[in-house]
């Protein structure tokens, strides 16, 4: 029996889970074991935990409530309480991480460290800014994993990019296995493809909040690179405000905390006082999962400066503006499916223009919907 120890922290990672966990359960039951380990760098109710009580992950087996702090003081917490997990608690044969958050660098440097492999899903994604932490978090955590599972030919492509194809052959790890690359596709796709149906039932917030069908935005924002930039926050305010004056359309926001909290640090009054008085510009607490995926599935166009929403809004059909300088999923901007944007005021209004007044492809981008089997097949290979 193979064991392996999930690392999540983050809201993305605990969907992307999810997939993982689910072929386990259902294609794997007599061959691996999964524990997770919940680092706690999420920790509010409707970010975390209110996702395994929807997506039926089971509850952690660990949890390190490292919570806030700076990126050395998180990171360092979770490689401290990773590498106690993992040299305390029973033999696990590997460590799966997801994404790029500091959870993901702080397990495979923790798990690398000693010698216990690292197989990471969601490798080979690039933004080229290295004024990103997650930029830096996701290339750190390539270097050190024994297989990088790439959703899509640009990852492959990034990744060969860098060598990675030259170096499998050379980089041996302590028990000498190599470095492996595989195009795997997206687990996320496979969730989109398995809870699509599901949210109709699981969530009423279209029809509680009396919303029609593409006849609302759905926004979201979250990076520091806006909420902690009062220039580019006032920016994207003023565009959805006078977007929603102008077309007389709902916008839904379903705000993070980080955001909430820089609102009034942020903001001039005079934008805050447009927010308080526009009735079209709809705040509301952090969607859950069943509710995120109806408001991406029904919306005009979604606004963004998150990946993980990017991606959804493009598996369910639904144009959307990048709130960011650059994009990890070109594939969506090739289609023509969205458009980068940034935090500028002009550019904002003209993207959402042009998407809502064309008419979009949406092509079969990211795997078939089986990526997750696909990757626990090749962790089984690779370990035996």
């Amino acid at each position: 029996m193979i064991r392996l120890l999930t690392i999540i922290g983050a809201r993305p990672q605990i969907i992307k889970a999810a997939a993982i966990s689910r072929a386990i359960r259902n294609q794997f039951a007599g061959q691996v074991e999964e524990h997770i380990l919940h680092t706690g760098q999420h920790y509010d109710d409707n970010m975390s935990e209110v996702f395994f009580r929807e997506l039926g992950i089971p509850e952690p087996n660990f949890n390190l409530h490292v919570g806030s702090g700076t990126h050395g003081t998180q990171t360092a917490r979770i490689i401290e309480g990773i590498e106690k997990v993992l040299t305390e608690d029973a033999k696990y044969d590997g460590v799966i991480v997801y994404g790029d958050t500091n959870s993901t660098l702080a397990a495979a440097v923790a798990a690398s460290k000693i010698h216990v492999p690292v197989f990471h899903v969601e490798a080979g994604l690039r933004s080229f800014n290295m004024s990103m932490p997650e930029e830096i978090n996701r290339i750190v955590c390539d270097q050190l994993s024994n297989i990088l599972f790439t959703p899509t030919e640009t990852g492959l492509m990034n990744l060969k990019g860098e060598g990675f194809e030259d170096i499998k052959t050379k980089v041996h790890f302590a028990d000498g296995r190599g470095q492996k690359i595989v195009l795997s596709g997206d687990v996320m796709y496979d969730n989109s493809m398995y809870f699509s149906a599901m949210a109709d039932v699981k969530s009423d917030i279209i029809e509680r909040m009396g919303l029609r069908y593409r006849e609302f935005i759905l926004a979201t924002i979250h990076r520091p690179a806006n909420t902690d930039n009062a220039a580019n926050l006032q920016s994207i305010f003023t565009a959805l405000l006078d977007i929603a004056d102008r077309e007389q359309i709902d916008v839904v926001l379903p705000l993070h905390p980080r955001t909430r909290k820089m609102l009034p640090i942020q903001l001039t009054k005079e934008i805050l006082d447009r927010i308080e008085e526009n009735k079209q510009l709809r705040i509301i607490e952090p969607a859950s999962f069943f509710e995120i995926i109806r408001l991406e599935k029904n919306a005009r166009v979604v606004m963004t400066d998150s990946g993980g929403v990017q991606k959804e809004a493009f598996f369910y059909g639904t144009p959307c503006v990048i709130l960011r300088p650059e994009t990890e999923w070109v594939e969506i901007v090739e289609a023509g499916a969205g458009i980068i944007a940034d935090a500028d005021h002009e550019r904002i209004i003209k993207a959402y223009d042009t998407l809502a007044n064309k008419s979009v492809q949406f092509p079969l981008l990211f795997g078939d919907g089986h990526a997750s089997e696909k990757i626990i097949q090749e962790i089984i290979h690779y370990l035996q």
